[in-house]
């Protein structure tokens, strides 16, 4: 403890020196003490430390009251404190208590420093350090003691109480050119007091390769070294940067090169233009000791270019767009290159444009590749538009992308209409599913193309045959982009195809005809003959008048059926030759009902019921005489041969089809056993029911009628449930 004397004595101490009593109260003070810490104060004796010091902070208000109460000494070099406003303070103090006459603490004694400025300046040097890992080292020559401060230890990556020696030092070094290169430098420094600057790598304690930046000095003493100290820094993020760099560059380089770019500057202030090899490789000029100028770069420039190349460099160094542009240059041969030149510019601190830095390429292959391909593109675009073939470009979803006129008179639509569809929408649906199955083919790469034929819907719902051929059309890499379809129209050829083997049945069913007409007239004109030459000669032979009577009525018999098979076959013949007759159209509702007003008597006696469920404006191609004598065969046979089990019923109707109309007569009669008698349904003389009515020439007649006229006669036939007879008829003309 102290005894505290005159307080006075203080005042004029050269440093900022308070006493204070037991309550923390003023009682002396220096004048340095007055002008730091409390400048806006005259005099502070009396007031209580806190009420002057009111952000003393709560720490520092702890000590002095710990140091109050228990009589502690309080020491500090250096103490950091951030007050509420923001504000940051490093104090040094020194606090004792003082004890008066009777051996009490009467006070505090305080020794008080503001070191902020000092401590500032350490705390940024060392966080200085700290961010660019510096690191100090110091060798006194004399005791060979070498010192490292926590930095260098750090980056060493020792313990903080290691203890280094210059050997230990220099073995930290990557063996090889990197230690013979520090070891070097040390001995030239000790010996010839050069200083070093050095990059190397060092082996750390944990074994990691680490770049470091080593500096030092020399001091001697009467031409002796008796100390050598520096810097040492970590610099590996650096240097692997800068080793990527230079990597990256090599390989620019390389590539430069490898792809003939050439790298051009153009210093504005200068004007001058430097090229590199390439560039003088590019524009065909020896490279020598003359510079190239801006105006030779220029004049190699191709006159239709030449212009607009120039103003685009102008407009570069404005600002006003950037330089990426094409020109074309005449090479001093004469020949005529196309280059590719991209530029940046660059500006001063004034925002003024002061450089650009830029390259060239030869893209002379590339744009012959184009023109090339633009004169493809325009050839496939004038075939595709031009062609009698129907085209489109189809996508993988199958919508319609493009198509040309030929596919749009082909079906119907307008090109617009044909777009907004997918080939799903066009297809009949019987061809669909064939149609997908090639095509996923081809998307999976199981083909490149393929060809069918199928069917489409026209616009007005008619079908359009066509053979399709599709073919897939895929980018450089292989992807699949879309499909290019050609659709040949060949419903003319289907029709003609369709109508010759038409005519082709009819030829043979008309040869079937004859041959059975020639059969006919062979067998009944000879048996006829036969019969008549026997009579005749019975006749001759016969003396009685009663014999003779009789055999002349047999006679009168025989000639009237040859009279009747003679009229038969004229009919047939008829029939044969009346197909050269001019077709008409005819209103076939009007035939019908005419028939059966011509049979009412009949239908009456029958008591048969007719419904005709036909338009009344339905017009049909056909010969007149033949139509009537077709309806009124049909009508006659449905009451000839109608069941007696039930009232007669016949059901006329008819129906419009694509190229035909067909017209069917049904009834509820005797019915017909097709599985006996098809084959033989439609022959002369052939009878299926005992009518004695029955002659077997109607049927026969009424098939060739039908057939002159180039259409056909169906069957449907079951017995004793009825009879559906089906005729197809032409549409007529309009």
């Amino acid at each position: 403890m102290q005894t505290l004397s005159i307080t006075s004595l203080i005042k004029d101490s050269p440093s900022a020196v308070a006493i204070l009593d037991k309550q923390l109260c003023f009682s002396g003070y220096s004048k340095v003490w007055l002008d730091e810490f409390c400048p806006g104060y005259e005099s502070i004796r009396g007031k209580n430390y806190f009420d002057v010091l009111p952000e003393t902070p709560s720490k520092l208000k702890a000590i002095l009251e710990e140091c109050l109460n228990k009589g502690k000494e309080s020491l500090s070099n250096s103490e950091k404190f951030i007050y509420p406003n923001g504000k940051v303070q490093w104090l040094k103090w020194k606090i004792n208590a003082w004890t008066n006459a009777d051996e009490k603490i009467g006070g505090l004694i305080v020794l008080l420093e503001d070191v902020t400025e000092r401590s500032r300046r350490e705390e940024l040097y060392e966080k200085a350090e700290r961010v660019g890992k510096i690191g100090g080292w110091e060798v006194d020559m004399t005791t060979n003691d070498v010192f490292w401060t926590d930095i260098t230890k750090d980056i060493h990556q020792v313990a903080d109480d290691y203890q280094p020696n210059l050997e230990t030092s220099i073995n930290f070094y990557k063996k090889g050119k990197n230690r013979e290169k520090i070891t070097n430098l040390v001995t030239n420094a000790i010996t010839e007091g050069t200083p070093w600057d050095t990059e190397l790598i060092i082996i750390s304690a944990k074994g990691n390769e680490i770049w470091v930046r080593a500096k030092g000095e020399v001091e001697f003493l009467n031409g002796k070294c008796v100390r050598l100290y520096g810097t040492f820094q970590d610099i590996t993020e650096k240097k692997i940067t800068e080793l990527s760099f230079r990597k990256v560059s090599e390989r620019l380089a390389l590539a430069t090169k490898g792809a003939n770019v050439g790298i051009w500057e153009y210093d504005l202030l200068s004007k001058k233009l430097v090229w590199d090899d390439i560039m003088y490789s590019l524009f065909g000029i020896e490279k020598n000791v003359d510079e190239v100028t801006y105006e030779d770069w220029l004049q190699s420039v191709h006159p239709e270019d030449r212009t607009r190349s120039h103003k685009e460099v102008k407009m570069a160094i404005a600002g006003v767009k950037d330089f990426d542009t094409q020109f074309r240059i005449v090479l001093p041969n004469g020949k005529i290159r196309h280059i590719k030149a991209i530029g940046v510019r660059h500006e001063n601190a004034d925002g003024q444009t002061v450089k650009m830095v830029g390259t060239n390429y030869d893209i002379t292959e590339l744009k012959n590749t184009q023109q090339m391909l633009q004169k493809s593109e325009e050839s496939f675009h004038g075939a595709f538009e031009n062609s009698d073939t129907g085209m489109a470009i189809v996508n993988i979803d199958g919508s319609v992308e493009k198509v040309n006129q030929s596919l749009c008179v082909s079906l119907g639509y307008s090109e617009e209409e044909l777009q907004s569809m997918n080939f799903k929408d066009v297809t009949h649906p019987d061809d669909y599913e064939g149609d997908v199955h090639l095509l996923n083919e081809v998307i999976g790469g199981k083909r490149s193309s393929y060809k069918l034929e199928k069917r489409y819907f026209h616009k007005d719902g008619s079908i359009v045959y066509g053979i399709l051929t599709a073919t897939a059309v895929k980018d450089a890499g292989g992807k699949l982009l879309h499909f290019i379809s050609q659709i040949t129209d060949i419903s003319p050829q289907i029709k003609n195809e369709k109508k010759l083997t038409r005519l082709v049945d009819i030829t043979t069913e008309q040869n079937d005809s004859l041959l059975n007409f020639a059969h006919i007239v062979s067998h009944n004109l000879r048996s006829h003959s036969s019969n008549l030459s026997m009579l005749t000669n019975f006749l001759m032979k016969e003396n009685s008048d009663k014999e003779r009577k009789n055999l002349l009525d047999m006679l009168r018999g025989a000639s009237e059926s040859l009279n009747d098979t003679i009229l038969h076959l004229n009919e047939v013949v008829q029939v044969k030759v009346g197909s050269n007759e001019k077709m008409k159209n005819i209103n076939l509702y009007d035939t019908i009902k005419n028939v059966e007003k011509n049979l009412s008597l009949i239908i009456q006696e029958k008591d048969a019921v007719c419904e005709i469920n036909i338009p009344k404006n339905l017009m049909i191609r056909v010969i007149p005489a033949y139509l009537d004598s077709i309806v009124l065969n049909l009508f006659t046979n449905s009451l000839k041969y109608s069941s007696p089990k039930r009232r007669p019923l016949i059901e006329i109707t008819a129906e419009k089809r694509e190229d035909t109309i067909s017209v069917s007569f049904k009834d509820n009669g005797l019915g017909i056993d097709l599985t006996r008698n098809r084959d033989k349904l439609f022959g002369m003389y052939k009878t299926f029911h005992r009518n004695k009515d029955a002659k077997g020439i109607g049927l026969f007649i009424t098939k060739n009628q039908i057939e002159a006229m180039n259409g056909k006669i169906e069957v449907e036939s079951t017995v004793d449930i009825g009879s559906t007879f089906k005729i197809y008829f032409g549409k007529p003309l309009t």
